[in-house]
């Protein structure tokens, strides 16, 4: 929400301006500060001036010459204009001022020859000075009682009080009450312990009543319903302090009773609505639920489809307003409008944000009624809206409004001890000076001894319990005057899963590799770039129903798209080298085991490395490295897997379980995603690594040395690295330690198809240091068992 400071100092004597420090205090009571902007002049050297003579140009029917007086000197000025006359007070650049100065190309008025006449200068409309869209005439200053006589010469900036500072303050959705200008100045005035300046809204009245029958047919939907007519209205411009307020929230001017409605809404935060009075058949307001199939052309001239769960205000020949949404162009105030009425009513949240989001309809009007809106401030902000469009269109007040209100919303009570507030903040300000806190915030306190009960304002819809209570004491206190304190206690803490992934995640980190975390949606275009064929398990996705674009519409079945997208974009900016992992919940269409209302969402882990030296051992020494993090033993089973090269991927196995993949990804693939050279990945159920493993089996440590021997075995291609150790570990007798791979050759005297895979196998006793002669026949009984099992042939001598 867009607020002026200068805005708020009519709430408020603010201690200081400083946007900065206004910043500081609004986040420390709750409220972020998105961003600090200056709504200044976009001019140079425009002043107020008087038009003391208008003729018609001697040489053309279009424009007109006219003498401006700008306080020091008349000059001669030719201007196209026509919606102003001698007499007229108005914006003069002077030759040597400069318009659009907020753009990269401001325009340098000077004196130029029209039509034979010099003219000196111009005479500026709203557009050409930043101040508007009107571009039809002039800004005819005394007109929008922005200026008289007495500023001739005055700096246009200066006279109409251009300048102010702007904060984007952001309202979180149970804050309603500060989604108006109101609303955040109660907020600071309870932190300065100033006065809050409110309104009391005045007007001159007629004889009658206001000639409407309001009727409301559902009091959930609408628990308050307030109307006021005035007539006699002429809508025209509103005046310029008005307009330049709402241009500087970035609400564009349109007439007056539009603007009224609108400068209300963010001054109080309760929308309002005006209807063109006239156009309400039956002079009869009806507040009902929409019947199946009725439709309702709104504002923007939209034909908008109607169910049975929104809320419309309609007259005997159907809806006119979709409720806390949108107006009916049936009855919108334009040109010719002589009569309005204004309503503030007040509407079911729920209802308003279900019908908003269905038709896609966001409204300034439906973010303030979504999030709740005091009815008891309707009363005022109809009065307020009556005074200003009274004294803006020259409208006559009817001498009451039409106020239906069945169910008058009234203060509620709250319980608070003083444990309360110890028990939630720790070291806290004394209970008395507790609840003076809460009395600075409007709320009521009856204290008695080390409770009190809390009566709660109704603009405060939020706090209904005493957590609540003790929020507001904290941030009015201040969140910074709590000492930092870390509690005791056996509880809470992470689970032995969580450790698990937490400590995967520091290795990998530690390995060079960077955490990354993508969007959960894909689409099929990126299941299509991996190169995955139509009856892949990972084709088969849930869609989701209002996807916000096309490329984002399913559900992710592997984590490998959005970490390709992300290195694509690392590449392009530059990087030769890009190491990436993500873990993260994948979505697949069966059931889940533990609740069959929702999709089964296994927790999975996936890298993707590219750049210099990057090969299929890359990605498999990762995987070795997860494998001894995790204190499991993962194996690698070589296939040709779809998306990876052919002969360069593998999968993992846990014992039985298949739980993911390794290798290369294939060259085409590598293409579509636009990188160059080889990339691998890997992609696995973290289960299998994070579930709790077998409990810790202490054994005693030998004092014996080891014996430590190498065996190196000429094997068929065909026959796994793993097949080989499983022999040797079978084989090696009781008094094996430490078995690894540690050698692969190919050439010189190995057959084609065959390579020589070397194991270095240590060897140790509890009772006795093994002597060669004892190893011998273990040597002579692994490579018999390597001939037998695998038809492997020992190199070299035993």
């Amino acid at each position: 929400m867009k607020v002026p400071i200068g805005w708020l100092a009519d709430f408020i004597d603010l201690p200081t301006r400083d946007p900065h420090e206004l910043e500081r205090i609004l986040v420390s009571l709750g409220h972020e500060v998105e961003g600090i902007e200056e709504f200044g002049p976009s001019f140079e050297g425009v002043v107020v001036g008087r038009v003391e003579e208008v003729r018609p140009h001697p040489d053309a029917d279009r424009i007109r010459f006219c003498r401006v007086d700008d306080g020091t000197v008349t000059r001669d000025v030719v201007c196209g204009a026509w919606n102003f006359e001698p007499g007229a007070v108005i914006a003069y650049a002077r030759a040597g001022s400069r318009l659009g100065t907020s753009t990269d190309q401001p325009l340098e008025v000077g004196s130029r020859k029209i039509r034979g006449i010099v003219s000196h200068g111009m005479i500026a409309s709203a557009r050409e000075l930043g101040l508007g869209d009107d571009h039809e005439g002039i800004m005819v200053l005394d007109e929008l009682g922005a200026a008289t006589e007495d500023d001739l010469g005055r700096s246009l900036e200066e006279v109409i009080g251009l300048g102010d500072v702007v904060l984007d303050v952001s309202i979180t959705t149970n804050r309603g009450d500060c989604m108006g200008i109101r609303g955040l100045a109660r907020e600071l005035a309870a932190y300065w312990q100033v006065p809050l300046r409110d309104i009391s809204p005045s007007f001159p009245t007629g004889p009658e009543t206001s000639a409407f029958e309001v009727s409301i047919n559902d009091v959930e939907a609408c628990p308050r319903f307030v109307a006021h007519q005035v007539d006699g209205v002429r809508i025209g411009p509103s005046p310029l302090w008005m307009q330049l307020r709402l241009l500087a929230i970035g609400q564009r001017p349109i007439s007056n009773v539009v603007d009224v409605s609108n400068y209300v809404m963010w001054e109080l935060g309760h929308p309002i609505h005006t209807f063109d009075a006239d156009t309400i058949s039956g002079r009869q307001v009806i507040i009902r639920r929409a019947e199946e199939g009725e439709t309702l052309e709104t504002l923007d001239g939209a034909e908008r489809p109607l169910l049975a769960g929104d809320i419309v205000v309609t007259d005997p020949s159907g809806p006119i307003a979709l409720a806390g949404v949108m107006g009916g162009a049936s009855t919108e105030v334009s040109e010719t409008t002589t009569s309005v009425l204004v309503e503030a009513a007040n509407w079911h949240p729920p209802s308003i944000l279900a019908t908003s989001w269905r038709l896609g309809l966001r409204s300034e009007a439906s973010a303030r009624f979504e999030r709740g809106v005091d009815p008891n401030l309707s009363a005022l902000a109809t009065a307020r809206t009556v005074e200003l469009v009274a004294l803006t269109s020259g409208g006559v007040p009817r001498s009451r409004a039409v106020d239906c209100y069945p169910i008058p919303r009234t203060p509620w009570t709250v319980d608070l001890t003083a444990r309360d507030v110890s028990r939630l903040l720790g070291p806290a300000p004394p209970f008395g000076d507790a609840l003076a806190l809460l009395e600075r915030l409007g709320f009521g306190t009856d204290r008695q001894g080390g409770s009190a009960v809390v009566t709660v304002p109704t603009h405060r819809a939020d706090v209904t319990r005493p957590a609540d209570l003790v929020e507001e004491i904290a941030r009015l206190y201040g969140y910074d005057r709590f000492p930092d304190l870390v509690r005791h206690g056996r509880q809470g803490g992470l689970t032995p899963e969580q450790s698990a992934v937490r400590r995967l995640r520091e290795a990998l980190v530690g390995a060079g590799l960077t955490e990354a975390q993508t969007l959960s949606f894909i689409g099929q275009d990126d299941l299509d770039a991996l190169g995955l064929p139509l009856q892949d398990p990972r084709r088969v996705t849930i869609r989701v129903k209002n996807p916000l674009r096309e490329e984002e519409a399913i559900l992710r079945t592997t984590l490998l798209p959005g970490l390709m997208g992300a290195m694509s974009r690392n590449a392009a900016r530059g990087l030769k080298s890009v190491r990436l992992f993500e873990t993260g919940r994948v979505f697949m269409t069966r059931d889940d085991p533990e609740d069959p209302r929702i999709p089964f969402q296994p927790f999975h882990l996936a890298m993707v490395l590219s750049g210099p030296g990057v090969d299929v051992f890359a990605a498999t020494g990762m995987v070795d490295l997860l494998a001894r993090v995790a204190d499991r033993r993962l194996e690698l089973r070589q296939e040709s897997l779809p998306g990876l090269h052919p002969g360069r991927g593998a999968v993992v196995t846990c014992g039985a379980t298949d739980m993911g993949m390794v290798g290369e990804l294939h060259p085409a693939a590598v293409r579509k995603f636009g990188l160059e050279g080889r990339v691998a990945v890997a992609e696995m159920g973290l289960g299998p690594l994070v579930s709790a493993g077998p409990s810790w089996v202490l054994e005693d440590v030998s004092a014996y040395p080891p014996m430590v021997f190498d065996l190196a075995f000429v094997l068929a291609d065909t026959v796994p690295a793993v097949r080989l150790l499983e022999v040797v570990e079978g084989s090696a007798g009781r008094h094996l330690e430490i078995l690894e791979l540690f050698d692969e050759f190919r050439g010189g005297s190995i057959p084609d198809a065959h390579r020589s895979l070397a194991v270095r196998i240590t060897l140790r006793a509890m009772d006795h240091t093994i002597s060669d002669e004892e190893a011998a026949p273990i040597r002579r009984g692994i490579a018999a068992a390597v001939a037998d099992g695998l038809g492997g042939v020992l190199r070299g001598s035993m």
